[in-house]
């Protein structure tokens, strides 16, 4: 069973940067996709990136395509999700989530954390 933990969110301005970290926990990893997503008050859950185990793929959505980035560290079993030039319309709780085989951007992940909130103001 996978267990995932994240860290790292919080209150920050308008072009600031911010990285987001998911703690993994399980027997191995190897053939496990992870993601990010958000949600925003009021708003559904949202793919914003995600990266498989091998570090062989990743994909973004759009709308953070060139301002955010996600990587992994397979030694601390770690996801990160490094986030430049925010806007405030990133403001939502963020969550990281697992799956076995190909990433996704729907939510039918098997394991997901409890969510980091991340606020930017203008």
């Amino acid at each position: 069973q996978v267990q995932l933990v994240e860290s790292g969110g919080g209150l920050v301005q308008a072009g600031d940067s911010l990285r987001l970290s998911c703690a993994a926990s399980a027997r191995t990893f190897s053939s496990y996709a992870l993601g990010w997503f958000r949600q925003a008050p009021g708003k559904e859950r949202e793919f914003v990136a995600g990266i498989t185990w091998t570090g062989g793929y990743s994909d973004y959505a759009d709308s953070v395509k060139d301002r955010f980035a996600i990587s992994r560290d397979t030694a601390k079993s770690t996801v990160y999700l490094q986030m430049n030039s925010l806007k405030p319309e990133d403001t939502a709780v963020y969550y990281c989530a697992a799956k076995r085989g190909l990433v996704s951007r729907q939510l039918n992940y098997v394991a997901w954390g409890q969510g980091t909130q991340v606020t930017v103001s203008s």
